[in-house]
């Protein structure tokens, strides 16, 4: 696939995330777009990333706490400190 085939669609889809203004319609939209195992898959990352954040347990104890495969947690972890996306940063100091 060709780099405009995905940047467009893609340019599209973050359009539509920005429009929703409520927990209550981003709920029902990612609903409707995502399976119930990828929305589990959001969710779980997204715990994971704000404990990892936290700093203050380990690998094994998140994966406890979450459910979460190791491998998952240390790519959240990859994420959270050297990727260059610095999505996960950005957001985390949006909920704090």
């Amino acid at each position: 696939m060709k780099k405009n085939q995905i940047a467009e669609p893609m340019d599209e889809l973050l359009e539509a995330l920005l429009v929703i203004k409520d927990k209550n319609e981003m709920a029902r939209f990612l609903k409707d777009l995502c399976t119930p195992q990828e929305l589990n898959a959001f969710v779980e990352r997204w715990r994971v990333c704000k404990l990892l954040n936290k700093g203050d347990l380990s690998y094994r104890e998140i994966s406890a706490l979450t459910g979460a495969s190791l491998a998952t947690i240390t790519r959240v972890s990859r994420f959270l400190k050297d990727e260059p996306h610095h999505g996960y940063r950005s957001v985390l100091k949006k909920v704090s």
